[in-house]
């Protein structure tokens, strides 16, 4: 049971007219709609993050088939849209949100298309969706400075447990960027797990604060993602992805020793 592998979904925007920034990493109402009946037909069994990682960190059995539907950045059409979808199938969810994105008093302005408010986010946490950090800016962490760090991981755990009056439990990195410091300040900063990308199969052995998730987009069909949420074929459908990240990450690690010399004089 403890090697047992779970699919990740992570989505962003839910639009049927999604601007340029957010197109891509978008899905119609109408694909979410024929992607959670898929879950239900099938007989997966979603849970939330905390749930999952629960089972995972006390030995729990985890329920047949399990299956984590998660939500980036904070956009409006996850109320409008996917709530209704959860809501016919009975489906729990997470979302993370970026504070200082969604509509209301932190709003730094931000946010690449329309964002949720704060009564929508209330009204998706009594729906049942496990609300979790994505920072308060939506930074890359991993390149910011430890004041930095520190305040947007706190910043945005206070807003979240002030606004909704209990205390988020789970974080994902935004753009699925993270190291070692900044899992280690994720930790410290009283999240109990965190979720990566990675494009992947989530598994116990990648440990709490780097669970993998896979990429929805607009571009992914139905057969795509019923291949997905089956485990099958995951390296070959997200080649490309890999082979991005990857290269990325090493301009990424350049980058950051540059900085870290001009700091130090050298």
């Amino acid at each position: 049971m403890s090697d047992v592998r779970v699919p990740i979904l992570m989505y962003h925007a839910v639009a049927t007219d999604p601007n340029e920034a957010t197109r891509a990493l978008s899905v119609t109402p109408e694909a979410f709609a024929e992607q959670m009946a898929v879950l239900a037909d099938r007989g997966l069994t979603p849970v939330t993050t905390a749930g999952l990682a629960a089972c995972w960190r006390s030995g729990r059995a985890l329920p047949e088939r399990p299956v984590l539907i998660t939500f980036d950045d904070g956009y409006e059409g996850v109320h409008r849209h996917a709530l209704p979808a959860l809501a016919k199938h009975g489906f729990p969810a997470t979302l993370f949100v970026s504070t200082g994105w969604l509509r209301g008093p932190y709003d730094t302005g931000g946010g690449l298309d329309t964002m949720l408010d704060w009564d929508q986010v209330r009204d998706l946490a009594a729906a049942g969706v496990e609300i979790g950090g994505h920072s308060h800016s939506h930074p890359q962490l991993d390149q910011v400075s430890d004041a930095t760090l520190r305040f947007e991981l706190i910043h945005c755990k206070e807003i979240v447990s002030d606004q909704l009056g209990s205390v988020p439990a789970s974080f994902a990195y935004p753009y699925g960027y993270s190291s070692r410091r900044v899992r280690q300040a994720v930790r410290e900063t009283g999240y109990a797990q965190a979720l990566a990308v990675g494009n992947g199969l989530a598994r116990r052995a990648q440990g709490p604060y780097a669970l993998r998730r896979v990429t929805v987009r607009r571009g992914t069909g139905i057969e795509e993602f019923e291949r997905v949420v089956e485990g099958r074929a995951i390296a070959r459908t997200f080649a490309a992805d890999r082979a991005l990240t990857k290269g990325y990450a090493v301009v990424r690690r350049a980058r950051q020793a540059r900085r870290l010399i001009s700091r130090s004089g050298g």
